[in-house]
């Protein structure tokens, strides 16, 4: 899966490139960013989902698929000739695939290496282990369960299909009755405690950790199963889903916020040991606070998430440093905009 070296425009003048992305996700917000900081932008749609594009009027040009699967060297090409930097979300890596990522003539805004550290759960808790982190046990097989574990499909798209359960017996009953294709799966302690979504920043040109953002997730009925009495529950046989419907935003005790820069500090610290540019740009630390705010982390992402949406104006954090309203996505188009104008564009680009 070798990775393909783009060849860069000499310009350092902003206005020359264009911010790209695929019209999904945080794509709004990417879009937004990009002409808040004065930067042209693109987005790629599917046909019949450009609405939302068109509507808030955030998109200076569309370009059309019929279908993800329709991502080929036609369409790099065309982003090719506009000297698009293509900004990456859960979305895009789903939709066009890491070894099509990978081979990416197109300019692409991150480090391509650290998506496979990422998509690899094995290859993922190695990451987190060297950098110190606490991290819920794994277990190899269901025999092994003695505790309440949540089972995840590997790449279930926003938590769909995941369950809990507390024994062999019940996990085999569940995945047998619901799920007798899926096989590809991971076996992890459910810790009791808050779900807290870190969004980092981490710039390659001012080497500088910034905490942009915190959300927690609304998880379809595993958020409003509390709202009907047990004994219905179990009369009415309701199994707990933890499909995301959406994110809420999050202010946390200021006494946490020194642990929370200290955990993307080593993350990043790490990742430069494991690739050539480490992680930079946006990213995520999955957690579970405890009730004695113990904080245990279960997955990361290595790019901007869906999290950071509702803070398109910016958050109580980024209100603290900037003085204009500074989105996840404005960051991003911030960080390229001063790398193109200080001729160290290669340096944000993977």
């Amino acid at each position: 899966m070798a990775k393909s070296k783009p060849i860069l425009p000499a310009s350092t003048n902003p206005k020359d490139f264009v911010i790209a992305t695929l019209g999904s996700h945080t794509a709004l917000q990417i879009l937004k960013g990009a002409r808040d900081e004065g930067m042209r932008n693109l987005v790629i749609c599917r046909k019949g989902q450009e609405r939302p594009y068109k509507s808030y009027g955030v998109a200076d040009e569309i370009l059309y698929v019929d279908d993800w699967s329709d991502w080929n060297e036609s369409l790099e090409e065309e982003l090719i000739k506009r000297n698009a930097i293509i900004v990456p979300h859960a979305s895009f890596i789903a939709y066009v695939g890491l070894p099509r990522v990978m081979k990416m003539q197109a300019m692409y805004y991150g480090t391509k290496e650290i998506l496979k550290w990422e998509s690899d759960r094995d290859m993922e808790r190695q990451w987190l282990e060297k950098s110190g982190l606490e991290l819920p046990r794994v277990f190899e097989k269901p025999e092994d369960i003695d505790r309440a574990v949540i089972v995840k499909f590997h790449g279930a798209p926003g938590g769909f299909g995941y369950f809990v359960v507390k024994s062999a017996e019940q996990f085999y009953e569940v995945k047998n009755r619901k799920y007798p294709e899926q096989n590809d799966y991971a076996l992890q302690e459910y810790i009791v405690g808050v779900p807290l979504y870190v969004h980092y920043f981490y710039s390659p040109l001012t080497k500088e950790l910034e905490i942009m953002s915190f959300d927690k997730r609304y998880e379809s009925n595993a958020d409003s199963i509390g709202r009907i009495r047990a004994e219905d529950q179990l009369a009415a046989n309701i199994h707990t889903s933890y499909t995301i419907v959406g994110n809420i935003p999050v202010v946390v005790r200021e006494s946490m916020l020194p642990e929370f820069f200290e955990m993307g500090e080593k993350v990043v610290e790490v990742s430069k040991k494991l690739t050539g540019k480490g992680l930079f740009g946006p990213f995520c630390l999955e957690c579970i606070v405890t009730r004695k705010l113990q904080i245990y982390v279960f997955e990361i992402s290595a790019r901007i998430v869906a999290g950071t949406n509702p803070f398109v104006e910016g958050s109580p954090y980024t209100a603290l440093r900037y003085k204009e309203p500074m989105s996840t996505g404005r960051r991003i188009a911030r960080d390229i905009k001063q790398a193109i104008e200080q001729g160290r564009l290669d340096e944000v680009l993977g």
